[in-house]
């Protein structure tokens, strides 16, 4: 009896060695989850599909990394959130997100859905960095989980402002918003710098990011006669207002920021669109990006279409979330917070490293023109 019972525990006991020792006993997945929000319906899908393959490409090389966080490999997994462009939305989101204990979220692209989700989130404990939220606004209010890899529409709207005056020599400016949370403010320093410069915004006028028609806004441009219009908003307005603006027989050329500068856009405006559109970005263009002719190769690849805008920004993002986990050795926010205000890293879209507020540090702008190859650039200013 007592051969048998020692046999008995010998067996076990080998049993459990070689479970304990086996690679698959000794392989431990730690759960990473990242929130991803934008616009995925809507006029504005387009923009949300382009970012949200940005971060899945993302995702995917920081799961080949096999990065050891909190005793075990992190497997990465994107939790994607359409807030369809609704500040409402966006903080509807944003909750959800809290309650299913995110360790991080890449968005929101519009400022309109940011600025209300990135109280939540800041309440909630969770870092957030935007791939493309401009609003000055965002990184005043003292919420030090917040970041974003874009230059703010303070810089974009001088250098705007400066290369309409000095470089379009343009004499006669009229200024559309469309009194977003975006929109709204972009055209607001733009205006100021006009005028702090020695021109002349001879008119203002609003609409709204869901309005098509703009005949009676245009109406009132052409009496004005002016030789640039800017608009502040997204392309889902300027292509339509483009067209429009050539049936009423207005040559003034078209000036805005990054909402507008897309490659969606020349689909939108149709042969409307081509030197008389001028727009800016916050970074380098795709092509002066460190790594942005590979990026853009690979994601051509992958998706089959063309970079919208902010791909690149999303994948920076995402990339320099997980490499400050990967620094703390933890995806708990409370330990790897500290990295990321503190990071270095090299991305596609060049160094990203963040100030006190959490806006990036030396944001490249480049204004860009349209020709019939696409969006080109023609001036870079830092």
């Amino acid at each position: 009896m007592r051969f048998k019972q020692s046999w008995i525990q010998t067996a076990i006991l080998s049993l459990f060695g070689a479970l304990a020792f086996s690679p698959a006993a000794q392989a431990k997945d730690v759960i990473v989850k990242i929130g991803h929000v934008a616009p995925l319906s809507g006029p504005q899908a387009h923009y949300g599909k382009d970012n949200e393959r940005g971060a899945r490409m993302a995702i995917e090389d920081l799961n080949a990394m096999k990065i050891q966080l909190d005793g075990g490999t992190a497997k990465f997994e994107l939790v994607p959130e359409d807030d369809a462009a609704d500040p409402k939305t966006g903080a509807i989101v944003a909750q959800k997100l809290c309650d299913a204990k995110v360790n991080g979220v890449i968005g929101h692209l519009n400022s309109g859905t940011t600025i209300p989700a990135s109280r939540i989130y800041y309440n909630c404990g969770i870092p957030e960095i935007s791939p493309s939220a401009t609003n000055p606004k965002i990184t005043q209010q003292g919420f030090d989980s917040f970041f974003r890899v874009i230059a703010n529409d303070s810089m974009l709207g001088v250098a705007l402002a400066k290369y309409a005056l000095n470089e379009v020599k343009a004499k006669r400016v009229v200024v559309i918003d469309d009194r977003t949370g975006y929109g709204q403010p972009l055209a607001d320093i733009f205006s100021k710098q006009v005028a702090a410069n020695g021109g002349k915004v001879i008119e203002r006028e609003y609409t709204n990011d869901k309005a098509t028609d703009f005949s009676a806004i245009l109406t009132s441009v052409k009496r004005s006669n002016p030789d640039l219009v800017f608009y502040g908003g997204m392309d889902a307005q300027a292509g339509p207002m483009l067209r429009q603006m050539k049936a009423l027989g207005i040559n003034a050329k078209l000036m805005g920021g990054d909402g507008i500068c897309t490659t969606e856009l020349m689909k939108l405006g149709g042969d409307n669109v081509g030197p008389n559109v001028l727009c800016a970005e916050g970074g380098m263009a795709l092509s002066k990006m460190p790594g942005g002719p590979a990026f853009e190769a690979r994601y051509k690849k992958e998706f089959n279409a063309d970079i919208q805008v902010y791909a690149p920004f999303v994948y920076d993002a995402t990339m320099t979330m997980g490499m400050a986990m990967k620094e703390a050795g933890s995806a708990d926010p409370k330990k790897y917070l500290p990295k990321l205000r503190n990071i270095n890293y090299k991305g596609v879209i060049g160094t990203i490293s963040f100030d006190k507020n959490g806006d990036i540090k030396n944001g490249a702008i480049t204004i860009n023109s349209y020709n019939a190859q696409g969006k080109t650039p023609v001036a870079i200013l830092q």
